[in-house]
């Protein structure tokens, strides 16, 4: 339970003239619980802190994540959106993670990713490097909050995971189907491929990134801190890729 929580709560019991002890008590248990052990969320959708909630904060606190089921408020938000109703893969295979992040603005946010166990807690001290170094990362959140659609979620400069598809004319589920992969700031990092002769950009308003022998903020490339960490960890870069280039994705293989 975080410290402004806790607070509040004391406040409430000493200002309830009614209550009594156990009803207080069984608040106390309640509120508990649901910040410990359940899948409720601490945000829907990113949240911005003030400086001085961020300074207050305990920030290995802020870094967690947490199981859900069908019965939760997790996966109700996600229901027919990212996961489908031909979604394949079991709940028990995910988990939603909550972190930090600096944005663009410098400030600190709240972050939510659901991705797969295999990868969470790579994802996990990743996100928490990054955070601690002051990388800027501009929005974390989970694709559903754009129905999820991939070019909207990337338009928008959001990073994101898990959204259950299968790869184009295919039986064959995706990594971010899997949620075994992540892209990172994809609006300056665009998916590239040629297509019969036509340049095919993703998101479509990307296109003055595709350039990468330029320098501009937020690149990823072989000297950029999220492609050292995600290649310490494991990960593959889509940017390393020959036959198309996806500069703001990483994934993980469970073989």
């Amino acid at each position: 339970m975080s410290k402004k929580i806790y607070a509040l709560l004391i406040i409430t019991l000493l200002a309830c003239q009614g209550c009594g002890e156990s009803s207080a008590a069984a608040q106390v248990t309640e509120t508990t619980t649901a910040n410990t052990t359940t899948a409720s969320t601490k945000t829907q959708g990113e949240s911005t802190m003030t400086t001085a909630e961020a300074n207050e904060i305990n920030v290995d606190e802020e870094f967690y994540a947490l199981e859900f089921d069908e019965n939760s408020e997790i996966f109700a938000r996600i229901k027919g959106k990212s996961y489908k109703d031909n979604c394949t893969v079991p709940l028990s295979d995910l988990r939603y993670l909550h972190v930090l992040h600096v944005g663009f603005d410098g400030e600190t946010h709240e972050g939510e990713i659901i991705c797969n166990e295999a990868i969470a807690d790579d994802l996990l001290d990743i996100f928490r490097q990054l955070y601690d170094a002051g990388y800027q990362i501009e929005k974390i959140k989970l694709v559903d909050e754009y129905d999820a659609d991939d070019e909207k979620s990337m338009a928008d400069n959001n990073s994101s995971a898990f959204n259950f598809r299968f790869i184009s004319h295919s039986t064959t589920v995706s990594n971010h189907g899997y949620g075994l992969a992540i892209d990172i700031n994809p609006l300056y990092n665009p998916y590239v491929k040629t297509v019969n002769g036509r340049l095919n950009v993703e998101p479509a308003n990307s296109t003055a990134y595709v350039d990468r022998t330029q320098d501009f903020d937020h690149k990823i490339d072989e000297n950029d801190l999220a492609y050292q960490l995600f290649i310490a960890h494991g990960f593959e870069w889509g940017g390393s890729w020959r036959s198309s280039k996806d500069y703001q994705h990483f994934e993980k293989s469970l073989q």
